[in-house]
């Protein structure tokens, strides 16, 4: 059994911390970072999972991000410690965040990952939506939380304003 709750700055270092560990060294580098840069997390989505003991089982964050004039959820990075991996705990953050995207009033959501992954939580690749690069179009994937949120919108994703 996991505490699923809002991450806060109490929990920034250990998330980022976690995210170092499950994640490759220069994950910073990464063309999603950039559109992350000096934006904070969407208040109530970012989350975090712990243990009975508190401890640091995993972590979701969530961006605002634009494609043209649209307002896009930009999902990611989520972690799970290599020690909670195959108990469910990041599908259990996805569907718990997402729900709480579309509780919020947001329409869509993007990521860049792994379609047989996040299909299964009802991503599809996006067409004509590109993220900067280097990034491989056919890992840009959308969800929508509204029917046809993503109907017409195309173009580059950007910061939020």
């Amino acid at each position: 059994m996991f505490d699923l709750r809002p991450e806060t700055d109490d929990d920034w270092w250990e998330v980022e911390a976690l995210y170092d560990l499950c994640f490759a060294p220069g994950r910073e580098a990464l063309s999603s970072y950039r559109l992350r840069d000096d934006v904070p997390p969407v208040a109530g989505l970012s989350m975090v999972a712990r243990d009975p003991d508190g401890i640091l089982a995993g972590a979701i964050r969530f961006w605002p991000v634009r494609v043209g004039e649209a307002r896009v959820l930009l999902l990611g990075p989520v972690a799970v410690h290599p020690t909670r991996q195959g108990e469910g705990l990041g599908g259990g953050l996805i569907r718990e965040s997402l729900y709480e995207a579309k509780a919020q009033g947001w329409k869509r959501v993007l990521l860049v990952g792994d379609a047989p992954y996040y299909g299964r939580f009802g991503f599809t690749k996006l067409e004509g939506v590109q993220m900067p690069p280097p990034t491989n179009p056919e890992r840009v994937l959308g969800l929508e939380l509204e029917p046809g949120a993503w109907a017409g919108i195309s173009g580059l994703v950007e910061r939020a304003a």
